[in-house]
């Protein structure tokens, strides 16, 4: 097992910094070790160098895994998959959560702190974690997304 096979980083903007700080106590309960490079003081700041950030340390292999947070989860998604090697996607339900890992072999999780509640954005969090790429059919759909980053 690598270093950062248990390594996750966290990142958002000031809209989300309540919720991120709930997932990284969360994750780190669970025994994964949490790298939090998110702002901590509420001032605005800009979603897409905090989406960016993160996605750097994953696609690095710095990290395994990533959670990114703004108030829809939509804008640091969209700036967290601008980096290659990263397949990142916004959820709002555990199924879509799994799914993402299970069949899109997703490295990056998206949440919204103004569109689920912590109970829920904690459900997801486990989802995405507890669930494994199946490969298969898939990996193929996989080389497919990535080819388009060439």
């Amino acid at each position: 097992m690598t270093a950062a096979a248990k390594r996750i980083v966290l990142s958002s903007d000031h809209a989300a910094i309540d919720l991120r700080q709930s997932v990284a106590a969360h994750i780190t309960a669970r025994g994964w070790e949490v790298e939090d490079i998110g702002p901590t003081t509420p001032e605005s700041t800009h979603y897409p160098k905090h989406g960016a950030a993160a996605a750097e340390r994953v696609a690095s292999g710095d990290c395994a895994l990533g959670i990114v947070l703004c108030g829809t989860g939509q804008g640091i998604m969209m700036a967290a998959n601008k980096v290659k090697g990263v397949r990142c996607g916004v959820c709002t339900d555990t199924f879509s959560a799994a799914m993402i890992r299970q069949h899109n072999n997703a490295n990056m999780l998206s949440l919204g702190a103004r569109v689920v509640g912590e109970g829920l954005a904690l459900e997801i969090v486990d989802a995405f974690l507890d669930a494994e790429f199946e490969g298969g059919r898939h990996a193929t759909r996989v080389e497919m997304i990535d080819a388009l980053e060439s």
